[in-house]
Order: structure tokens, then C-alpha cells, then sequence
């Protein structure tokens, strides 16, 4: 569906570390834009409904950082999970699992992810707007592979996870190196 499209130019607030900045949290605000995360590389980047949620916790997000060392031989030059989440919320998240080897992208307006056409209420979860659940393999700006979980909808009433996991990935790279 998505595929061979360029994704949107957006800016995201994130916060970096700087020891510079003292104190109990020493963090900036640095805009990140989406060249800074994709231009010139092969990347994979996976979204999802929400930092801390049982599922994103458990498989999504452990699950891509153990295939690290996999995607980076399959020739992937970085991974990223995005989710429609504040910067605080995804760096403290990635501390709370133990994450290192994963970037995180903070869409904390859900700008990208709108027009991603990727965005879904999730009143009946109490989170408002979020992420549909999805993956791509991005090159140079430009989806090159493109795998959405199945019933995009608002307030679905399931979670469906398969097709954006590690595993599903990885495969399709096989296969396309094998080609």
C-alpha cells in the first residue's frame, strides 16, 4: 500500500542527554528532523499504540532490540519505534526495558503519524490518539518494504500483532537478499 512512497517531512521534539546541563536531569529539547532519522539509511522503523503497554512492552520492542545484531547483517543501519508518546515518556521507557541499541522517536502531537494516515482513536482504551500498529524497512526516505497489522480502525476493540514483528521483518529481508 505504502510502498515506494516517501514518508512526511516532520520535526520532533525529543531529549537528549547533556551532561552540560547539570542536575538531577540532564536533558536538552533537540529537534530531530525526519532527514536526521532516515536520510542516506536503511532503516526499520515500528510503531505502536503506547510506551508501557503490555504487548509493545513484552514482544515489540524487546523483540526488535534482540534482533539487533540480525537486522544490522540483513543490512539495516538502524531501528527505530515510534509511538504517539512525549519524549520523557519513550526515554523513560527505553530506561524502564533496558534499551539501548533502539532509537526512539517521541510523536508527541501525532503529526507523523497522521500523515502517515496511521492515526486511530483509542478512546475505548483511555488513550485518545494513537498509533495504528505497523512497521517499514525505510530507504533513504523512501518505504521500501511496508507491514500494518490487520483492521485498521478507531477504537478496535483487539490488538493485533504479527505482521510489524521482528520476526516478520527479518524474513522478508531474507528473502530479499536470497533474490
Amino acid at each position: 500500500m505504502k510502498t515506494n512512497t516517501k514518508i512526511p517531512d516532520v520535526t520532533f521534539r525529543t531529549r537528549v542527554r547533556d551532561d552540560s546541563v547539570g542536575g538531577d536531569n540532564p536533558y536538552r529539547w533537540q529537534d530531530m528532523s525526519t532527514a536526521d532519522y532516515f536520510a542516506g539509511k536503511r532503516v526499520v522503523l515500528f510503531s505502536l499504540p503506547g510506551a508501557f503497554t503490555p504487548t509493545c512492552s513484552t514482544y515489540q520492542l524487546p523483540g526488535y532490540s534482540d534482533n539487533f545484531a540480525a537486522f544490522a547483517k540483513a543490512g539495516i543501519d538502524a531501528i527505530y519505534c515510534l509511538s504517539v508518546n512525549d519524549a520523557f515518556t519513550m526515554n523513560k521507557w527505553a530506561e524502564a526495558q533496558g534499551i539501548d541499541n533502539i532509537g526512539m522517536i517521541p510523536d508527541g502531537s501525532g503529526e507523523f503519524t497522521r500523515k502517515m494516515g496511521m492515526l486511530v482513536r483509542k478512546d475505548n482504551l483511555g488513550f485518545g490518539l494513537r498509533s495504528w500498529r505497523y512497521a517499514a524497512i525505510i530507504n533513504n526516505g523512501l518505504i521500501e518494504a511496508w507491514f500494518e497489522e490487520p483492521g485498521l480502525m478507531d477504537n478496535c476493540p483487539d490488538d493485533p500483532y504479527g505482521e510489524s514483528s521482528p520476526e516478520n521483518l527479518l524474513k522478508y529481508l531474507e528473502q530479499a537478499q536470497a533474490a
